[in-house]
């Protein structure tokens, strides 16, 4: 279970799609299905820097003469805030049969609350922010204070 509140598109959906797919787990291989089943909660408080709620577009073609559409972020993530996250995992996925197994396995809800408390989900761990301390920088702090 991931919490996407206060928290970048990019950043939510790197995390979602690693879990997707089982980056994660000591026996992945590309080509074989052994990712998570991945919630996303409070997708309406995803944030996006820069002008990208004005610039960035939607395509979807239809596949007629004139059945181009092209709605902006702020449109589409006003009308279904969920749907931005799924377009932005599934850009993430393998584009085959495999990448579409995958996204079906992706839940997104707008708010904190659903409907999988019965499955006992589990949070994913926060990241901080910045560097990673390695154990050579933990270690020299341990043995200063000794």
């Amino acid at each position: 279970m991931i919490d996407a509140a206060d928290k970048t598109l990019g950043r939510v959906a790197t995390e979602a799609a690693g879990l997707l797919m089982g980056k994660h787990k000591p026996l992945y291989a590309p080509y074989i299905d052994t990712g998570d089943y991945v919630v996303v909660v409070n997708a309406a408080k995803v944030k996006v820097t820069g002008k990208k709620a004005e610039q960035k577009i939607y395509y979807r073609y239809s596949g007629y003469p004139g059945g181009l559409k092209s709605p902006r972020f702020k449109d589409v993530f006003s009308k279904d805030p969920a749907r931005v996250i799924e377009l932005a995992v599934k850009g993430m996925l393998p584009h085959n049969r495999l990448g579409r197994a995958m996204i079906k396995k992706l839940k997104v809800y707008p708010g904190d609350e659903h409907p999988h408390q019965a499955q006992n989900p589990l949070r994913h761990p926060e990241r901080s922010e910045g560097r990673k301390t390695t154990k050579n920088k933990e270690s020299e702090i341990l043995s200063k204070e000794r």
